[in-house]
């Protein structure tokens, strides 16, 4: 007798977010404190950043260091996260979009989620809309956050630009990969926190920081 077997359902379209950590924070100030290690409500900026991920609903949450890195690590103690460091953070934005697609769990996942960390106020929430959004569209488009028409971060990528990646040098993110690539862009309105990020000391202050 034969046995029918029942087709398969498609496993879920995978995210795995990959969190950019690596950068020098330059408009900090020569030997200034570090922006990702600020605290907001007690908490440092980048450890924030990675619960928030962690929280979203992603496959897989991926931080990717290099500056100042021990202290990055330490920070994260004891967050279900992986590390990937990049010794070569100085030459630019490039290198670390390039070590965290290659990651293991990133390379893997259908799409990954570009997420800077020192946005304070994308939440958990924002994550799980993009995610959603980029789930609906069957894993075939670029979806980015957008504050009233303003197009902002995070971004999701699709895993069929994972080459066009490793192709970027100097300190690019993605813009012109997902101005070029072809596919749908779906912008997704989150809100300021698309938009804001705290890049001095000034910023970090007004956006409820304390530095440490």
């Amino acid at each position: 007798m034969q046995i029918e077997r029942r087709p398969r359902s498609r496993d879920p379209i995978s995210v795995a977010i990959i969190l950019l950590a690596a950068g020098r924070a330059s408009r900090m100030g020569v030997g200034g404190t570090h922006k990702l290690l600020a605290e907001f409500a007690g908490v440092p900026l980048v450890r924030r950043s990675a619960e928030r991920a962690i929280s979203s609903g992603a496959n897989s949450v991926t931080v990717v260091t290099g500056y100042r890195h021990e202290e990055i690590q330490a920070a994260l103690d004891g967050l279900d996260l992986d590390l990937a460091h990049n010794p070569d953070f100085a030459s630019g934005m490039a290198s670390s979009l390039k070590r965290g697609f290659g990651a293991s769990k990133p390379r893997r996942a259908d799409g990954v989620l570009v997420m800077l960390a020192d946005m304070p106020d994308v939440t958990a929430g924002d994550l799980t809309t993009l995610i959603s959004a980029f789930r609906t569209a069957g894993g075939h488009a670029v979806v980015r956050a957008a504050s009233q028409g303003k197009r902002g971060n995070p971004v999701i990528l699709p895993q069929s630009l994972h080459e066009e990646v490793t192709l970027l040098e100097g300190d690019v993110g993605a813009r012109q990969i997902i101005e070029s690539c072809g596919l749908a862009v779906i912008e997704v309105e989150i809100g300021d926190g698309a938009v804001l990020d705290v890049d001095t000391p000034e910023a970090v202050i007004a956006a409820g920081g304390v530095l440490k």
